[in-house]
Formats: structure tokens, sequence, C-alpha cells
């Protein structure tokens, strides 16, 4: 009954979805009046506001499976699991030195970089990889505006985090 672009569009946003109709019921519930129900909408429309941002950015972030893999975010470690010829790996969040998004044969990856030197190429469109948005947003002083606009840039190789304290790893792409 309704179109499948429109469906994938609608599940994609869906938390955004979500934002507006509470904001909506916050509005709502201030529009009642009296002394109690005005701070409590507002409150709760405020509240709705910033999880509205979060959840457009986040919206940014997601892209349809498209790649081959998997990418798993359990207990502080970033997981790919790759098909065919890609190889996976794991990356401890708290190791992470220096997150770069590259483009190799016109496919777009997340390099994760550890301090010792170990990276992992995640695809950007594997399954599971809208979980890395979280787990990025963990990551001290990164800028999550920054990294979402990145993936709608048509820039080759992008330095998008380094992790504070640590010399420059890998003096080569930028």
């Amino acid at each position: 009954m309704i179109r499948p672009e429109l469906r994938e569009r609608l599940h994609r946003h869906r938390e955004l979805i979500a934002a507006i109709a509470a904001i909506a019921a916050g509005l709502w519930i201030a529009s009642l009046g009296g002394w109690l129900l005005i701070p409590v909408g507002l409150l709760v429309a405020a509240a709705a506001c910033a999880w509205a941002t979060s959840a457009w950015r986040r919206g940014r972030f997601t892209r349809p499976v498209t790649d081959p893999g998997v990418v798993e975010v359990i207990e502080g470690r970033i997981g790919y699991f790759g098909a065919g010829q890609m190889l996976g790996g794991y990356v401890s969040i708290d190791d992470l030195a220096e997150i770069r998004l590259l483009t190799l044969r016109s496919a777009r990856y997340w390099r994760l970089k550890t301090a010792d030197g170990q990276a992992i190429l995640v695809p950007v469109a594997a399954a599971g990889a809208e979980a890395l948005y979280d787990a990025f947003a963990a990551l001290p002083d990164i800028d999550m505006r920054r990294l979402t606009a990145a993936l709608e840039s048509d820039i080759v190789a992008q330095r998008l985090w380094t992790r504070q304290g640590l010399r420059d790893l890998d003096t080569r792409a930028r």
C-alpha cells in the first residue's frame, strides 16, 4: 500500500517523526493552560526539541544497507564482520585514536585507527552501521555535525576526529 521508497524513508526517520509528535504533545499540554500544565507542556516540548535535533542528525547519518558485512557495537567495542574479501575486526572505543572517512573504489568507509596503529575499514552502508553514531558521539571533543556533513560531501579522504594528546599518527592523506 505504501511505496517502498516512501516506506524506507519513513523508517529511516521514524525517530524524528516520534520526536515531532512529542513536541506536538508538549505544546498541546501547554495549551490546556494552568499553573502546572503550561510549564510541564513547555518542558516536554523543549526536551522533545533536543530529541528531534539528535534524531535529525542520526537520520542523516544512517544509510540504506548496500555494502557487505555487519557492524556491531557491544560493550564499548566496535566490531565489523566482513563478507567475501573484506576483512573484519574489533576496535575498542576507548582505544580509538583517529576516525577518517575514505572513498575507495566508489565505496565509502570509516577508517577506525587505534593508538598502536591498528586500523579497520567499516563500510558506511553496512548492516548495523547506524549504531556507529552513538559510539562516535561518546568520544571526547567530537563534532557530530561535522561527521554527519562529511557523509554528504564528495571529499575522497577526510580526517574527522583525532584523540587529544596523541601526536599525528599518519601524516599522509588528510
